[in-house]
C-alpha cells in the first residue's frame, strides 16, 4: 500500500528539497501560527526545528491520521508531551545521521577551548592583557562518554588523534563497538573518579534527567571538566552551580536548564564555566543533511515502505 495523496507537513519549502517523491501534497509550515491546511489530513508531519515543545506539539491533538512524526533533531523530549494526543500505531522517528558531525564538532571545540583557557584569552584580549602561562592538555587525559550512540562514537572519532589516555563508553546498555566495550550507568560510580573530561551526549529521558547529580559530580576528580552537548536537563543545575564556586570542578555547556538560561541566572558567572546557545547541530551542515533524511525518508513512505530511525510508535 501507497501513501499517494497523503498530506506531508515540511519546514521546508518542497521546491527547496531535491529528491522528494511525487505523488505525495507537500505543505509547507515552520510554525507559524496558521497551519498549512487541515491538521487532520496530515499523514507525515515533520516537526520544526528549533522552535520549541509549544510549537512542535501544537498540532498534533488535531492530527488523527498521521502515520510518522518525524524530528529533525537527535532528541525527541520536545514531541514527546504531545505523543498521548495521537492515535496508536504513529512511528516516531528522529534525524540520526543529520547531526553527528556537527554535534561532534561541538564537543570537541568546547573541550580544548576550556581545557586551554580560550575564554579567558578572550577576555583578555578585550582588556589587551596578554596572559601567558601553561594550561591543560587534551593529550594524556582520561574521557568518558555518557551516552554512547551514533554522536558519542562520533566524538570519539575526533578524540582519537588527541593522544588521550583513555577513552571509556557508557550507554543504557552494555555492548561490544568497533572502538572497545560500552559499559552501562550503573558502572558510572567506578568510572568517574579516574575521568579527567566528562562530555554527556545521551537522550533526555527518565533514566538521564537529573543524572548529573550531587552525588554524581563529587564522583568527578578535584579539576575534571564536564561537557554537556546533550540537554540541559540531565544535569542537576543548582548541584554544579555549588561545584563550579567551590572552584573544584569546570564545565563547558551547550544546554542549561533553565533554557535559554535567564539574565541573572547564577550559572552565567559561576567561575570555570564556558557556556554556548544550544548550536550543536547549528550549522552549514545541518540542512543539506536533514534534506537528505527527508527525501530518503518520504520515498520509502510514498512507496509504503518501512522509514529509518524509528525510536517509538504510539498505543
Amino acid at each position: 500500500m501507497t501513501a499517494t495523496n497523503s498530506a506531508v507537513w515540511l519546514p521546508f519549502p518542497a521546491e527547496e528539497v531535491d529528491g522528494l517523491p511525487e505523488g505525495l501534497d507537500y505543505r509547507y509550515w515552520d510554525g507559524e501560527p496558521d497551519y498549512p491546511g487541515d491538521p487532520a489530513d496530515c499523514a507525515y508531519y515533520v516537526v520544526p526545528y528549533m522552535k520549541g515543545p509549544e510549537v512542535a506539539v501544537r498540532p498534533l491533538a488535531k492530527m488523527g491520521s498521521v502515520q510518522v512524526v518525524q524530528t529533525l533533531s537527535a532528541g525527541i523530549d520536545h514531541v514527546e508531551p504531545g505523543l498521548d494526543l495521537l492515535p496508536a500505531g504513529v512511528r516516531l522517528c528522529n534525524a540520526k545521521g543529520v547531526h553527528e558531525a556537527s554535534t561532534a564538532e561541538l564537543a570537541l571545540t568546547l573541550v580544548l577551548a576550556s581545557l586551554r583557557g580560550l575564554p579567558g584569552f578572550v577576555r583578555g584580549q578585550d582588556e589587551e592583557k596578554w596572559r601567558s602561562g601553561f594550561y591543560p592538555a587534551l593529550a594524556d587525559k582520561s574521557v568518558l562518554i555518557v551516552g554512547y550512540g551514533s554522536i558519542g562514537a562520533a566524538i570519539e572519532d575526533r578524540l582519537a588523534p588527541f593522544e588521550c589516555a583513555r577513552v571509556a563508553r557508557v550507554a543504557r546498555s552494555a555492548r561490544a563497538s568497533a572502538r572497545g566495550p560500552v559499559q552501562t550507568l550503573d558502572d558510572l560510580p567506578a568510572l568517574l573518579p579516574a575521568s579527567d573530561v566528562v562530555i554527556l551526549s545521551t537522550p533526555l529521558n527518565a533514566s538521564t534527567r537529573g543524572l548529573v547529580d550531587a552525588g554524581f559530580l563529587a564522583a568527578m576528580p578535584d579539576g575534571a571538566l564536564l561537557v554537556n552537548v546533550a540537554r540541559g536537563g540531565v544535569v542537576d543545575t543548582e548541584a554544579l552551580v555549588a561545584e563550579l564556586e567551590s572552584g573544584r570542578l569546570r564545565a563547558a555547556l551547550d544546554v542549561t536548564d533553565p533554557e535559554p538560561l535567564p539574565a541573572g541566572h547564577p550559572l552565567w558567572h559561576a567561575p570555570n564555566v564556558l557556556i554556548t546557545p544550544h548550536v550543536g547541530g547549528s550549522t552549514s551542515a545541518f540542512e543539506p543533511r536533514a534534506k537528505r533524511l527527508l527525501a530518503a525518508q518520504l520515498t520509502r513512505f510514498a512507496a509504503g515502505e518501512p522509514v529509518d530511525n524509528v525510536v517509538r510508535t504510539t498505543g
